[in-house]
Parts: structure tokens; sequence; C-alpha cells
């Protein structure tokens, strides 16, 4: 029976799985690196970590699992590795999160028009996609600018040293701001306004397909942006199913039909993972995030499921306790790289217990936030399949559950973006005829996590009073 890998190239980690082709897991790796924050509000890596890490975590599923016949790359979205004439990076990676392109975004929809690139590419310049670093760069870093040759995305750089193939795929060009997301294809109108030269950019493909093979001989497919492939992984590769991501980020994606952009671009619209479909999804910056930060700033010692357990004690709304969850600035609904977090409501009675909830409950609400914006244009799920590190919790499932008032399912494999990106390698390698064959054969459901009907009200109550926190910090400030 075959063999095939999925290597998830996130921010802070890479994490492999390894199946067959029924789905059932044959083993798993993984393997950290460090994240540079050089200055406030910039995150930066060193492209060779990721491969270094990628290629300890392939050798380790080869061992538990044979020889693979195809191999599946996802990755953090977004960030700039820019590569002289060598294919040697001119610099440390510009990370998804980092913030210094205010500037660049300006001038991007000043040069395209905000509302042509909203048309072309489904979204606004938001400081975290790459064509704004770009333009950082030639901004403040002309000599190094000067010797860009070649332009690619995280994991596409782990996929140069894998099967030495410049490459991408549709769904991780989505996020650049360069891609033509209706079309497929990269944008001349905006390439052009922007004076980035087409030639920086790699050949694009559909997710599965074939794109190059490693040296043992092993199929690598072109894979897909993190959040695509975890789509795959939870089973939403089709209308229906919401994919729900409680990863350092959140994330709820809908795949559609046809390309559909907000008009205001609050969501994102992207090409899928599945050929000729797209996702539109609601993307917040903080989600496990925020409870991270919260569980390093006061607890840094104390188990996650010892403060779950606390928080756990807390009626629902906490007792008029609430949490903004803007750490990091915001993208949905908000696009707001300024957005700061806060706390509000704090009585004597609040505990340790009752920041946790409080966290717990802010994250759904901004999950909530993007669902009611996927739900104006038409989108009506049926349940939402749930992933990431935080989907590990089931009191934070029963709190999502009933502020969306939808019910969650957990799906058996729940390394949800290397399971994706392994059934891409098992279609380049010719186990299944297409993506949606894999995901059928491989997507198994788990536990289902239902609202808590005495929860709903309460957490309406609690809603409406956390929208309108926004709005008076920004009058504030």
């Amino acid at each position: 029976m075959s063999a095939f890998a999925g290597v998830d190239v996130g921010t802070t980690t890479a994490k492999g799985v390894a199946i067959d082709e029924r789905g059932d897991v044959l083993a798993t790796a993984e393997g950290g690196y460090e994240l540079s924050v050089p200055r406030p509000g910039w995150t930066e890596q060193d492209p060779d970590d990721w491969w270094a890490a990628t290629a300890a975590v392939i050798d380790e599923l080869r061992m538990g699992a044979g020889p693979l016949t195809g191999i599946g790359l996802a990755g953090q979205m977004h960030g700039l590795v820019a590569l002289d004439r060598d294919e040697r990076p001119l610099r440390p990676a510009i990370l998804w999160n980092d913030q210094r392109t205010a500037a660049e975004c300006a001038e991007s929809e000043a040069l395209v028009g905000r509302e042509r690139l909203i048309e072309l590419t489904g979204n606004r310049a938001l400081p975290g996609f790459t064509a704004p670093k770009l333009l950082w760069m030639r901004r403040n870093e002309p000599e190094l600018f000067a010797r860009i040759e070649h332009v690619l995305l995280p994991k596409d750089y782990v996929r140069l040293r894998l099967c030495g193939e410049r490459a991408t795929d549709v769904a991780d060009a989505s996020g650049t701001l360069l891609l033509d997301v209706a079309r497929r294809g990269w944008s001349e109108e905006v390439l052009d306004a922007l004076a980035i030269p087409s030639a920086w950019l790699p050949d694009l493909h559909e997710s599965p397909a074939l794109v190059g093979r490693s040296a043992d001989g092993a199929a690598v497919a072109a894979g897909a942006g993190d959040q695509a492939a975890a789509a795959l992984g939870v089973g939403a590769d089709r209308p229906g199913p919401l994919s729900v991501a409680l990863g350092t980020s959140g994330v709820v994606l809908a795949a559609q039909e046809r390309f559909a952009a907000d008009a205001e671009a609050r969501l994102h619209s992207f090409c899928h993972a599945v050929p000729a479909t797209w996702q539109t999804m609601g993307v917040m910056l903080s989600a496990a995030g925020s409870l991270r930060w919260l569980r390093d700033a006061i607890a840094p010692k104390v188990a996650y499921e010892r403060l779950l357990a606390e928080a756990a004690a807390w009626p629902p709304a906490t007792e008029g306790l609430l949490f903004l969850p803007y750490l990091a600035g915001e993208r949905t609904p908000h696009a707001d790289p300024a957005a700061r977090g806060a706390f509000a409501g704090l009585a004597l009675r609040h505990d340790r217990g009752a920041l946790v909830r409080a966290v717990l409950e802010g994250v759904a609400f901004g999950l909530a936030d993007s669902l009611d914006l996927l739900r104006e244009l038409g989108v009506e799920p049926s349940l939402g399949r749930v992933s990431g590190g935080g989907a590990r919790s089931a009191e934070w499932l029963r709190i999502v559950a009933s502020v969306l008032e939808l019910p969650l399912e957990r799906v058996v494999v729940e390394e949800g973006a290397a399971l994706g990106a392994a059934l891409l390698g098992g279609v380049a390698a010719g186990v299944w005829p297409g993506v949606t064959a894999a995901v059928a054969a491989a997507v198994k459901p788990g536990a289902r996590i239902e609202p808590v009907p005495e929860w709903i009200e309460p957490y309406r109550e609690a809603r409406e009073r956390y929208r309108a926190l926004y709005p008076a910090l920004k009058t504030a400030g």
C-alpha cells in the first residue's frame, strides 16, 4: 500500500504526517525553528531553517512509514522570500504577521485603485500580504531589491530545496496581492501598476498538480497555503461544511463554486485547493495566540488544561467581563493593523479563570464576526469542522459552537493542514483521481459538539457589548 506525506511549514514549527490510502496515520513528526522580532511589529525567519526542519521531518516520516509515493507541502502564507540569481535568500523572510508596511499598503491601493484592487485580487492591501513587502524593500533596502531575481512564498522555498523547482499554487498565490483570483493567473495590471517584474514570479499550478520529484522519486505536489490545506484536512473541499481553525490565528472558511469578493474586502477571497473552486474566509490574527499570550503573561508554568478547567468554573459571558483579541492588529472585520486588545468589565470577583474564559469567549466572538460576513454573501453552513491546537479543548469548542450557533465536528486526524497537504501529494502521485476523491477516502469525522442551549442568549447579549467596544476604543484613542 502506498504511503504519502504532507508537511505544514508553520510559523514556529514544521509538522508532518504520513498516511495510507485509507487515511490511516502511519507516522507523524515535527521540528521547530526560531522567530525573529528585530523591531516592534516586525517578524522574520531564516528560510533555511524551514528547509532544515522540513528535511528532518520528511526523514522521520520515511523511517516510520517507509518509502513515500507522494509529498505535499502546505505553509504559512504571504511571507516574502526574495532570492538572488543563485536562488539564495537575500535577507530573512518577512512573515505574514509582520506589520511594517502600512505606508506601502496605502501606496499599493493608490497605484492600482482600491476598488480595482479588490475586484482583481479579492482583497485590500494589508500589511501581511506579499506585494507591500516588495515595495517596502524597494524603499528601504534598494541595494538588496536591485539583486532580486526570484520571489517565492515560504513553502515554495522548501519545495525549491526539495526538488529544485520554482513553483507555486493558485491558493497560496492568492495571498500575494498579485494574483487575478477570478482568472487564476498573475495579474499583469497589478504587476505593472506596482512596477514588479513578472519574471520574478514562479510558475503557477493548481494545488494537486505534479510539479517535481524528490531525490528518491516521490511525486511533489504544488501544495497549498495553510488554510486551504487545513480546509481539505477537515473535509471543507466543497460548499456545506465550514472550516473553523483555532490556531495561532483564527479562520472561518467556506468553499465556493464561484469567485465572490466582499465589496469592502473585510473577508479574503482566494482560490481554493480544489481546481475551479474558490474560498472566502475571515481571518483574526490572535486566536489561540491570545490564550498563549495570557498564559505566558500571568501563568507561564501552568498547564493549559488547568487554566481551561478554571475557565469552565465561570458562567457564560463571565459576569460581564469581555476581551478584545486584537493583540496584533486585526483583519476581519476591521482591517486595522493598529487595533489593540483590551479587557473590559473587570470586577473584584474576577480571578485567573475568569480572564481565561473571557479570552476564550472573545476569540469566539471574533470568529462570529467572520461568520456573519460569510452569511451576508449567502453562505449557510451545515456545520463547522474544526482544526488547530485550540480544537483540543472541549470547553472552548462548546463556547465557539454556542456563539456561532452552529454544531462543530472534530476529525479523526488532527494534523489538518499537514493532512490536506498529504492528500494533495497522493493526488499528484496518482493514488486518487482528484482532491474530492481524496477527501472522501481519507477524512473521517470525529466527535460532534453541539451548542449549549442555555448559553446562546447570554452570548447574544455579550456579543452586542463586544461589538461596541472596538468603536469606543477607536474614539478614545
